[in-house]
C-alpha cells in the first residue's frame, strides 16, 4: 500500500491505495524559490520590461494608486514594500499612496479573513481600501470591442500614477490571473464584471489558455482603457514561494510571467485514470463549496469519461455564494442553466454551470465537513467523512483494479494528456 497525503483546510488527509493501482501524482513542476524574494522583486523593479523605471516615471507630488491582487501576508508585504521603496526614492511620500485591494468575485474570503492577510507594518504605512464591485464608487472609462462597458474605481482612475501588482497563477476561465485581470474584475463594478465573465460561456475560455480566449482578450482591452502606468507580477511555486518577478509594461511583464508560470503549472499525463482525487490546495482555496468546485475542470481533464472524481475540500464555511447554491438547486441540466445565464447572467450561476458540466461526465464524491443532506439539496455529489471511505465508494463505481491519479494542488495545475504517437 502507498499513502498519499492531500491538502485539506489547514491540514492534510491521507488516502491508502494499493501500490499497483497508483497511476500518477499530478503536481506543479517544482521550481526553486528565489534565494532572497525581496531582492528578486527589487531586481525586477530596477529592470522593467517595455517601459521606464517607476522611479523615473513619478514626480514627488504624484498621487499614486496601487492595486494589489490579494495573496498571502508575506507576498503582499514584499511586493508593496518594494514598490514603496521605489516610490520613496523618487520623493513620493507614503501619504500620497493609496493601496486598493482588488476584488475577486470567485473567492469567498470574509473581510475578517482578508484583513489578517496584511500585517501591522504595511497597514500603518499607507491607506488601504478594499474594492467592492457592488458598492465602491466607479466611473466609466470606455467600452471594449466586445461591448463591455468598463467602469473602474474612481480613486484608481483619478490617480496621477496607476500601478498594478499580483501573482500570476491559473485562472478558471481567464487563462491566468494577474496582469490585466487585476483591472477586470479587480477594480471594476459589477456590471463590468458580469459583462466580462459572461464571455466564459465560450468553450475557448479555459484554464491556462490565453490565445483566442474571449475573457482574457476583453480583460486586455479593459486594461488598455484603464491606462495602467506600471505593473509588477510574481510567479510562485506550489509552496507559494516567489520564484521570479517581472515588472514594467502591463502586457510585456504579464507575458513573461505567463511563460514561467506555464513551466511551473503544466503537467503532461500519459493516460487517463479510472479514479481521480483532487484537492483545490487546502486553505484558502477550499473554504466553501463555491471555492472548491472550481478545480473540478482540472480533474475532468485526466479522468476517463463516466469514471469517478473525488474532491477533497474541507468547506468549513459552508456553500459560500448563495447564487451558486440556488442555481444548483433549481437547474438539473447545464444547457438549461446556460440558457438562463444568457438571459440573466450571474457569477454564482456561471460557477454552478461549470460544476454541472463536470458532473455530467463523472460521478463526483466529496470529502468534506459538509453534512450529506446539505449537499444533496443542491447536487448529486455523495459526501464521505474520510478520504479512504471515498476511495471505497469510488472503487465500487470504477471497478476492480481501478487506476488512481492524485492532483494535490488543483488550482495551480494545468494537466494535459500526452498525445499518442
Amino acid at each position: 500500500m502507498v499513502e498519499v497525503w492531500l491538502p485539506y483546510g489547514k491540514t492534510e488527509v491521507c488516502v491508502r491505495v494499493p501500490t499497483k493501482d497508483l497511476l500518477h501524482m499530478i503536481e506543479p513542476n517544482e521550481k526553486a524559490a528565489a534565494k532572497n524574494p525581496q531582492t528578486e522583486i527589487e531586481r525586477a523593479l530596477a529592470n522593467p520590461l517595455g517601459t521606464s523605471r517607476l522611479a523615473e516615471t513619478v514626480k514627488p507630488s504624484s498621487k499614486v494608486a496601487l492595486v494589489l491582487r490579494n495573496s498571502d501576508t508575506s507576498t503582499n508585504h514584499m511586493m508593496v514594500s518594494a514598490v514603496l521603496k521605489e516610490l520613496n526614492s523618487a520623493g513620493v511620500v507614503d501619504e500620497n499612496v493609496e493601496v486598493i485591494v482588488a476584488c475577486d468575485p470567485l473567492r469567498s474570503f470574509s473581510t475578517k479573513k482578508q484583513m489578517s492577510l496584511f500585517g501591522e507594518k504595511l497597514s500603518s504605512r499607507v491607506h488601504i481600501t478594499w474594492h467592492n464591485c457592488e458598492t465602491s464608487d466607479c466611473v466609466p472609462v470606455g467600452k471594449t470591442s466586445r461591448g463591455t462597458n468598463v467602469n473602474l474605481n474612481s480613486v484608481f482612475v483619478d490617480a496621477d500614477v496607476r500601478i498594478i501588482l499580483g501573482t500570476v497563477e491559473p485562472h478558471l476561465f481567464a487563462g491566468y490571473n494577474g496582469g490585466p485581470e487585476i483591472i477586470v474584475p479587480g477594480v471594476s463594478n459589477i456590471e463590468t464584471v458580469k459583462a466580462n465573465f459572461s464571455l466564459a460561456l465560450d468553450k475557448k475560455a479555459k484554464r491556462g489558455v490565453l490565445k483566442e480566449n474571449p475573457v482574457h482578450e476583453d480583460m486586455v482591452e479593459a486594461a488598455e482603457l484603464a491606462k495602467v502606468d506600471f505593473s509588477l507580477n510574481a510567479v510562485r511555486n506550489s509552496s507559494f514561494e516567489i520564484v521570479k518577478a517581472f515588472a514594467g509594461d502591463v502586457n510585456k511583464a504579464f507575458e513573461e510571467a505567463v511563460r514561467l508560470a506555464d513551466e511551473v503549472c503544466r503537467a503532461t499525463v500519459a493516460a487517463r485514470a479510472d479514479i481521480v482525487f483532487v484537492s483545490p490546495g487546502g486553505f484558502p482555496f477550499d473554504g466553501t463549496l463555491f471555492d472548491s468546485v472550481q478545480c473540478l475542470d482540472v480533474a475532468a481533464e485526466v479522468a476517463k469519461r463516466g469514471k469517478p472524481i473525488v474532491l477533497v475540500a474541507e468547506c468549513m464555511d459552508g456553500h459560500g455564494n448563495i447564487e451558486f447554491y440556488e442555481a444548483l438547486s433549481k437547474f438539473q441540466e447545464p444547457k438549461t442553466l446556460q440558457r438562463s445565464l444568457k438571459k440573466a447572467f450571474g457569477i454564482g450561476g456561471l460557477v454552478a454551470h461549470r460544476f454541472m458540466k463536470a458532473s455530467q461526465s463523472s460521478k463526483i464524491f466529496l470529502v468534506s465537513t459538509l453534512p450529506d443532506y446539505y449537499v444533496s439539496k443542491c447536487s448529486s455529489m455523495k459526501v464521505a467523512r474520510t478520504a479512504n471511505e471515498a476511495y471505497r465508494y469510488a472503487s465500487d463505481v470504477a471497478g476492480k483494479n481501478a487506476k488512481v491519479s492524485f492532483i494535490s494542488y488543483g488550482n495551480l495545475t494545468i494537466p494535459s494528456i500526452k498525445a499518442s504517437d
